[in-house]
């Protein structure tokens, strides 16, 4: 028999064990190449139970088997005071990108992050739209954290007593060489809740490993054809008639426009809101949205989703809102479907079912003078913190779903998105206005499964005006944001004529887009990505800085040059913008022949250039190959069942092949198999004359096209 000291001492051991101890993890492959560990007691509500999300498993499977990507004994889980403490292994050649969507940085080795939903507020710290807890290593292989607490990340900063390769302790009074920030060879993240799911997420390449993320969450979204025209957000109090003179003036100017947004105004009250029409602007909703869409023109509404008194629905949805408000709107626990019958039936009756095509979801991103506190309230249990990293994706999925219930397919704005949301159909903005940080943010996006638009308002100068339209041409959404400036495309008229060949270059490269799309909710390729992602690129990039140890910089091994302002567009296009006040600007170009876009110029090869583009132009260049098809540049998107003619470019001189995909456009008649396929190719015939082919139409399968002609660029 033990005796009490003894015993006493056991107890104090085993309590020791309890609050600070190794946790196993438990792991299971559950797709090709991806595999889950659950380590304690995870929670039950996690950000892919607030998503929803299914497995694309068939698309997975095309990217075949892959061999577990770490060592698993060197990722290592600690329970210690009711957390989680999670360690992952680094090594010198690695970099890091991802950890949600960034604006200033593309490298994310040597950061700590706070992950967490906030309107962004001008530093890289975690604090952001969309703070996936997703990254991926330069090595190939990727890492998701399924957990809707606002996470704490040292992606590579803390230093171990144990670490396998600790810094070298160096006298700061005598050794230049000393550094503030040590070598650290972990990433290490802290989940303040008893357990948690943890993903890993192999390659070979590291757009593998976003494939393989993307999918795993649903694939990426497909829009409509209307979605990726062009859209212009009138002024907030507009009337109907101001609204259609907007949509005439456009038409009667030769400017592209698909979709009108309303914004608080349409409203009887905002900030809260009613969700309902304000009839002193709008006298009959019905007729003017029928009207509308008569001119081939969809409206999309501006909410944030906060109740006022004087909703109608507000009695009946007060039981199921959270204890504190916003704005002096009450907050509705859109995670309880009662909630959802009221609110959602609320939007469904009063304005989808009349024709309304979608939604701007705003502030549900944060800024803590005006959101809920963390010490809020909500009538599911779970906490404000859980509902604060997830009420955008909340919002966005209920929203999706009025429309899939029409079988229609729609096309947002966010303010706030997370991990899961890989595949509704919205595009994330804010109110910062940085032109080059807005390029910064497109580049990150295409980590972390959510889309991103560097949308144009206004500008000091023409000159900014036309830089920042290219770019929106050759993004996710085309969109003037002119709620409180009321610009139009042609409010600086020295560039009006420009930006109108601008607009149309959007829409005449319609059928590249929507096959890219189609490629992201397929196969899970971003069609908006960083040159990380691209074979070749770091072969050009990847050269060392000129210090005399990796001690006087420790963070020389893993960064070439950060390359935050390029990208490609799609299977074939790098974009490079030009920002206010460059005349010229350098351009690396990855390995293997690239071509000018406009011209099929040769550029160069795996080498830097100068791109002195002039006002008119935004540089774009073509990789070897490509194969791009054009359609006729109209004012709006074609319509389902609508037949286009072709153009079809090609770049280079070797034989190449593109997929050009095809569906109608506008329902999700493509989830039962309604869509279609077809090979462009481009070979030499016996002559020795460059031809081109497309495969049949496949019988009963959408076909939209009609005349193809082909077009060699390259002399």
């Amino acid at each position: 028999m033990l005796k009490p000291a003894k015993i006493l001492l056991f107890l104090l051991l085993a309590f020791v064990h309890v609050t600070v101890s190794g946790q196993a993890i438990s792991w299971t492959e559950v797709a090709p190449g991806i595999w889950k560990g659950v380590t304690g007691r995870p929670e039950a509500y996690d950000l892919l139970a607030a998503a929803g999300s299914t497995p694309n498993m068939q698309a997975l499977s095309k990217l075949g088997a892959s061999a577990f990507p770490l060592q698993q004994e060197k990722i290592v889980a600690t329970l210690a005071d009711g957390k989680t403490y999670l360690r992952f292994p680094l090594t010198r050649q690695e970099q890091l990108y991802g950890f949600g969507l960034n604006f200033q940085t593309v490298h994310q080795r040597g950061k700590i992050l706070q992950l967490h939903v906030d309107h962004y507020g001008g530093k890289d710290n975690g604090r952001t739209h969309a703070p996936v807890p997703f990254y991926v290593s330069s090595n190939g292989y990727g890492v998701f954290i399924n957990s809707a607490r606002y996470l704490t990340i040292y992606a590579g900063t803390g230093v171990r007593k144990d670490s396998e390769e600790p810094p070298i302790e160096k006298d700061r009074n005598t050794d230049k060489s000393w550094s503030s920030r040590p070598y650290s060879d972990a990433v290490e993240v802290l989940v303040p809740a008893p357990g948690v799911e943890l993903y890993i997420f192999a390659g070979p390449s590291p757009l593998n490993v976003v494939q393989r993320y993307n999918l795993f969450n649903g694939g990426g979204v497909l829009p409509p054809r209307w979605g990726l025209g062009f859209t212009q957000r009138v002024k907030s109090l507009y009337t109907a008639e101001e609204v259609k003179n907007e949509a005439n003036a456009f038409r009667e100017r030769g400017y592209p426009l698909d979709f009108i947004g309303l914004e608080p105004g349409w409203q009887s009250k905002s900030y809260p809101g009613t969700f309902e029409w304000d009839k002193s602007r709008y006298p009959d909703p019905e007729k003017f949205v029928k009207e509308m869409l008569q001119q081939g023109i969809r409206l999309n509404l501006w909410i944030n989703p906060y109740i006022s008194k004087d909703a109608s629905f507000y009695n009946s949805i007060m039981p199921y809102t959270a204890s504190h408000t916003v704005w002096v709107g009450e907050v509705a626990d859109i995670s309880i479907p009662e909630a959802r019958k009221i609110f959602f039936g609320q939007l469904k009756n009063d304005q989808v079912n009349i024709g309304v095509s979608g939604y701007k979801i705003d502030e549900v991103d944060g800024y803590d003078y005006y959101l809920w506190p963390d010490v809020a309230s909500f009538p599911s249990g779970k906490s404000a913190e859980q509902m604060r990293q997830t009420y955008g994706v909340l919002a966005m999925r209920y929203c999706t779903e009025l429309f899939h219930d029409r079988n229609q397919r729609t096309y947002g704005l966010v303010r706030a998105s997370n991990a899961g949301a890989n595949n509704f159909p919205f595009v994330i903005y804010n109110d910062y206005y940085n032109h080059e940080d807005f390029i910064t943010a497109l580049i990150n996006s295409g980590f972390s499964g959510v889309l991103w638009t560097p949308e144009v308002r206004a500008s000091k100068t023409a000159e900014e005006w036309l830089r920042r339209f290219q770019t929106v041409v050759f993004s996710p959404m085309a969109m003037i944001n002119a709620w409180a400036s009321g610009t139009k495309p042609w409010s600086y008229p020295e560039v009006a004529e420009q930006v109108k060949q601008m607009a149309l270059l959007r829409m005449q490269m319609m059928p590249y887009w929507y096959s890219e799309f189609a490629k992201y909710h397929f196969e899970g390729i971003p069609p908006f990505r960083a040159m990380a992602l691209e074979d070749g690129f770091s072969q050009v990039t990847n050269l060392k800085s000129q210090v005399g140890s990796l001690e006087e910089n420790p963070y020389a091994e893993a960064t070439s040059k950060e390359i935050k302002d390029q990208y490609m567009a799609g299977e074939y296009l790098l974009v490079a913008p030009v920002f206010t006040g460059q005349q010229s600007r350098k351009v690396i170009l990855p390995k293997g022949n690239w071509y000018d876009f406009y011209t099929g110029e040769y550029v160069g090869n795996g080498e830097i250039i100068t791109a002195i583009p002039g006002l008119d132009k935004i540089p774009v260049y073509v990789k070897e190959g490509g194969i791009i098809p054009l359609m006729q540049p109209g004012l709006q998107a074609p319509k389902a069942g609508e037949f286009v003619d072709l153009e079809i470019r090609f770049y280079g001189k070797q034989p190449s092949k593109y997929l050009l995909y095809d569906d109608d456009g506008e329902t999700f008649n493509y989830e039962k198999g309604e869509y279609s396929w077809r090979e462009l190719r481009v070979e030499k015939d016996k002559k020795g004359n460059w031809k081109g082919i497309i495969s049949n139409a496949e019988k009963g399968k959408p076909n939209s096209v009609g005349k193809v002609t082909w077009r060699v660029m390259t002399k």
